[in-house]
């Protein structure tokens, strides 16, 4: 948008120059042109009375001996023909032929215009000038010039317009860019704060103080709903915080309740007793899980320090074997990531033992940067990788394990938290990589 303002400034000040110094410059020449024909034309009338002295005199001698200086002095060439064409008179070297001028002079006609003086020609300008007056004509004076100093004048005078146009161009250019940095000055701070909310950041805002007032009343009005926006999810989210804090204690005393209902049931209640458990425990899990995706879209407990991760891996060490499960951890000594990558290393170990068959093995990898989290179960097809990261998600297949679908979704704020990418991909020949790419790499100590 900016190169585009730039350029429709740039191209009205080229043709309002354009529209300036041209006709200028032709102005100019044509009046250089005119100059010279005055000057020349002068020259040529006072040879002609000459001539036509010469003629009523029967004596060219004087006329001549003028002609010849002339034509040493000024670099000239002059022809003087009588009334019959015949020349009479002549001196230096002439150039093209003079007989339509001749005649035209003959007829009484003098020279009126001369081709336009330019830069690039003509060389030399001919000028015809009738000797004597109406019907008693003696002849006539043919003047051919030279143009050296007339468009040496006109190159100067163009050559000062091209240089001053130049100059108004590149002064037109830097204003015309600072004009279009003007108006755009607020569409550019709105795409970088709608960049930034986009990214997480929903405290960012516009800064309006400059560019047209339209659009600082629009920076203005976007941060009124920003702020609108920002404050209805902020308060979305402290509803689900607190609604979940509130649930946890009357559903652990509901489950103290029913399990202390558990004696004085009868042998055919068991069952239903035991699901009724079973709902608990999951109701239980899952507003935890909304608790914990409450806190983390709050920012509540992602603070970006770093911790190692093969301690924080240990703990899986002891549950997977249980499960008839291989853990394999690549992961170098000491390395450091946030405290949020490794938050997302435990929910995607979580999800593997649940959903990896007896026998399976899960490999954790960190390298340049990037945390792997690969096992080698059913894994997912491309559309429900796609789906798997929102919330409350959960596949077909697995709707007989337990869990509260948050997992994943919980994973993604996180990787925002410390600016990682999660990404979900499928493993060779099976299986389901959970790849996590931090915003800069952790290497070994």
């Amino acid at each position: 948008m900016n190169s585009r303002l730039v350029v429709t400034f740039t191209t009205l000040i080229v043709f309002l120059i354009a529209a300036l110094a041209v006709p200028l410059g032709f102005a100019y020449a044509s009046h250089r042109t005119n100059r010279l024909l005055l000057d020349r034309r002068a020259d040529a009338t006072r040879f002609a009375e000459l001539a036509d002295q010469a003629a009523r005199d029967d004596d060219r001698t004087a006329l001549t001996a003028e002609v010849v200086r002339y034509a040493d002095l000024y670099g000239a060439a002059i022809r003087v023909r009588d009334r019959d064409g015949m020349i009479v008179v002549t001196a230096g070297r002439f150039d093209g032929d003079d007989q339509e001028e001749t005649r035209l002079a003959l007829s009484g006609r003098t020279t009126e215009d001369l081709p336009t003086i330019s830069p690039f020609g003509p060389a030399k300008v001919l000028l015809a000038e009738p000797a004597g007056r109406d019907a008693q004509l003696s002849g006539v004076v043919l003047l051919q010039a030279r143009t050296d100093q007339s468009r040496l004048d006109v190159s100067l005078v163009w050559g000062a317009l091209a240089l001053g146009a130049l100059i108004a161009l590149g002064y037109s250019v830097l204003a015309a860019r600072q004009l279009a940095r003007w108006i755009l000055r607020p569409v550019t701070e709105l795409d970088r704060t709608t960049r930034a909310i986009a990214e997480g950041h929903l405290d960012a805002r516009a800064h309006p103080g400059a560019g047209p007032s339209e659009l600082q009343r629009l920076e203005e009005r976007f941060n009124a709903m920003a702020d609108a926006v920002s404050g209805a999810m902020e308060r979305q989210r402290a509803f689900v915080a607190d609604a979940s804090h509130e649930l946890r204690t009357p559903l652990t005393v509901l489950g103290l309740r029913l399990e202390n209902l558990e004696p004085h049931l009868r042998s055919d209640g068991t069952t239903e007793f035991e699901e009724a458990m079973g709902e608990l425990d999951r109701l239980a899990l899952l507003v935890e899980d909304l608790l914990a995706l409450a806190r983390v879209e709050a920012g509540a407990g992602t603070e970006t320090k770093e911790i190692e991760l093969r301690p924080r891996l240990a703990v899986w060490r002891e549950v997977y074997p249980a499960k008839d499960l291989t853990l394999r951890v690549e992961v170098p000594e000491m390395s450091l990531v946030p405290e949020a990558a490794a938050r997302v290393a435990d929910i995607a170990l979580d999800n593997a033992q649940k959903f990896v068959p007896a026998g399976g093995t899960v490999t954790v990898t960190l390298s340049d940067g990037v945390l792997r989290i690969a096992d080698d179960g059913p894994g997912l097809a491309e559309e429900e990788r796609g789906d798997a990261l929102g919330r409350f998600w959960r596949s077909g297949a697995h709707a007989n394990v337990p869990g509260s679908g948050l997992g994943l979704a919980i994973a993604t704020e996180l990787a925002k938290s410390c600016g990682a990418t999660l990404s979900l991909l499928p493993a060779v020949p099976h299986g389901l990589v959970v790849e996590l790419r931090l915003a800069q790499p952790y290497t070994d100590l």
